[in-house]
């Protein structure tokens, strides 16, 4: 039978369940400790928050989530509703109800609050329930991000656990500072399937970021079918550095990544990266090739070799067809064509290149995104550059925002996840310095660059390049902890931006990640807490508070919510 709403009954004689909650509160106040989580341990740091001493509300067997009657909201209360179940071991049944209130449970409501915007919420937590507004089912989903994090640790873990599952009384009111909060991965270097990414998605989603860029091809390997040019995947996807045996994602796999990343408000970001990086192309379309000619497969990390012909109309017939295609298996506004490390192309035919690339991608519909050396080419309407450098001072980048373009800032001495932690660090690169936690932390994407007003700045995405990456334990131990500092700066106000805070409030994650089996560094800079001895650690996991100098061969449980019966073994 489906759950329902709650019954009006005479003020005189209170239901049952009421008394029993009631009860339990009661017992809960007297022999169980305050709640060890603060209601402002929340990254990213939320924009406003209320603690409310004394007003803590515990999570009991019997409590039920209901929700708006509005089929996202519905999705956003199953999500929060699997997030739960596993360690607690409650049922909490979803219901629809008109004007959801939380009745000894929690409710998520969508209102016309103006003010939040598309991903704001407030969350209220009272002795009687949980209550979570948003004028959208984003925000909702964003608001659940931050409920979890107010649980203990443990809701993390995959089977049942004898917890008192308490969240800390108090109001949160809360909305991004930029629109634009993503990562990237590069899955040309080294292939990854579409269970990894999926996986990705959920790191994503946990700290609020909601965009997924995907580097689909390069030198090294091209990831995704194109019907019209079907060598692309099948002989340029065959390889990967190393030599490999690399891989690429049908059609059904990239809808399947598509789909689910929409499902949790992330959108996803393809890239093909053209002129240069193209040695899996020429392979597979030797046609394409300045000498017409297809070179061998390459396994190797040097870049800004290979190029497509800027001369040959049959190069834009390849760039129409793939950019079509890629299009319409893509909802998302933005298609991502590169443009960076094109050495041996002439300046001049660089630019005619990306200006008629431009128009090519104006004519599927959607939006433009480039790396900034891109900036010089005459402006098309609402194109957005992705700016990499590592100065803080660019001309070429300022004139183009002055001409219309706006920014997403990834400086690679920043947000580059692929360089290393320290020099110790068995994975990564060095070219842009070390990049420890502090350092991911310690910028500010509003005044980063000379002469770019914050408006411009369209928002923050911290790239993981994979030349030598080549698992899902490693994908995890260079994101974490790293990636929810991005994610902090691109969601928190700069007022609440402070070191000193968001490494203590970091600092409480480790347990969780622990408990979700995700790998992570344990940074040094970090004052990792000491782990329960009743709290099951996978295999492979050091004891907190030491740095790691070695990764798990084994990857952790999933943290998907939902995954498809052909991932179930690889997943769990």
């Amino acid at each position: 039978m489906p759950a329902r709403g709650p019954v009006d009954l005479p003020a005189r004689e209170p239901a049952a369940a009421e008394l029993a909650r009631a009860a339990t509160r009661a017992a809960d106040s007297l022999l169980a400790p305050a709640a060890g989580i603060r209601l402002g341990d929340v990254v990213p740091a939320p924009e406003q928050v209320t603690p409310a001493l004394g007003a803590d509300f515990v999570l009991t067997p019997d409590a039920v989530i209901r929700v708006s009657a509005d089929a996202a909201a519905r999705t956003v209360a199953d999500q929060l509703a699997a997030l739960l179940r596993p360690a607690t071991g409650y049922p909490l049944p979803v219901a629809d109800a008109a004007r959801p209130e939380p009745a000894g449970g929690v409710a998520l409501v969508l209102a016309d609050s103006g003010d939040l915007g598309p991903e704001g919420y407030r969350l209220d937590v009272t002795p009687d329930g949980v209550r979570v507004e948003a004028a959208t089912p984003a925000g909702l989903f964003f608001a659940v991000q931050t409920l979890r994090q107010l649980l203990p640790a443990t809701v993390e873990s995959r089977t049942p656990v004898a917890e008192r599952w308490v969240l800390p009384g108090g109001s949160i009111t809360d909305r991004p500072r930029f629109a634009y909060r993503g990562a990237m991965l590069d899955v040309a270097r080294h292939f990854f399937g579409v269970p990894d990414v999926l996986r990705v998605i959920d790191h994503l989603a946990r700290y609020k970021l909601n965009h997924l860029h995907l580097h689909l091809t390069d030198d090294q390997g091209w990831r995704i079918a194109v019907d019209s040019w079907p060598r692309l995947a099948e002989v340029g996807g065959a390889t990967e550095v190393g030599g490999g045996t690399g891989g690429h994602y049908t059609r059904d796999d990239y809808r399947r990544i598509v789909a689910y990343a929409a499902e949790r408000h992330v959108t996803v970001v393809p890239e093909i990266d053209l002129p240069g990086h193209t040695n899996a192309v020429l392979t597979a379309y030797g046609e394409l090739a300045p000498d017409g000619v297809a070179p061998p497969p390459y396994t190797g990390t040097e870049v800004g070799f290979s190029y497509v012909d800027p001369t040959n109309e049959r190069t834009y017939d390849f760039v129409a067809d793939v950019l079509g295609e890629i299009a319409a298996l893509t909802p998302g506004p933005w298609l991502h064509i590169g443009g960076d490390e094109a050495f041996k192309v002439r300046p001049d035919a660089y630019a005619a290149f990306v200006e008629r690339v431009q128009r090519i991608v104006a004519q599927t519909g959607r939006t433009v995104v480039g790396w900034h050396q891109i900036a010089p080419v005459p402006h098309a309407e609402g194109r957005v550059l992705q700016w990499w450098g590592t100065k803080g001072d660019d001309p070429a980048t300022a004139d183009a925002v002055h001409r219309g373009a706006r920014l997403v800032l990834s400086p690679g001495n920043h947000a580059y996840l692929d360089m290393k932690y320290a020099p110790d660090t068995p994975i990564g690169h060095d070219w842009a310095g070390m990049i420890d936690v502090h350092r991911a932390y310690d910028w500010d994407p509003g005044t980063h660059l000379t002469g770019v007003p914050a408006a411009a700045v369209l928002g923050v995405e911290a790239p993981l390049w994979t030349e030598s990456i080549t698992s899902r334990a490693e994908v995890e131990f260079m994101l974490f902890p790293r990636l929810p500092a991005i994610a902090e700066l691109g969601w928190s106000p700069r007022s609440t931006h402070d070191w000193a805070g968001f490494r203590d409030r970091l600092a409480g994650h480790g347990p969780r990640w622990d408990a979700a089996g995700i790998a992570f560094h344990r940074a040094p800079e970090i004052p990792w807490p000491a782990e329960p001895a009743e709290v099951p650690r996978p295999t492979g996991q050091p004891t907190p508070g030491t740095p790691r100098t070695t990764i798990p061969a084994q990857p952790g449980p999933n943290e998907a919510t939902q995954p498809g019966p052909d991932e179930a073994a690889t997943l769990t």
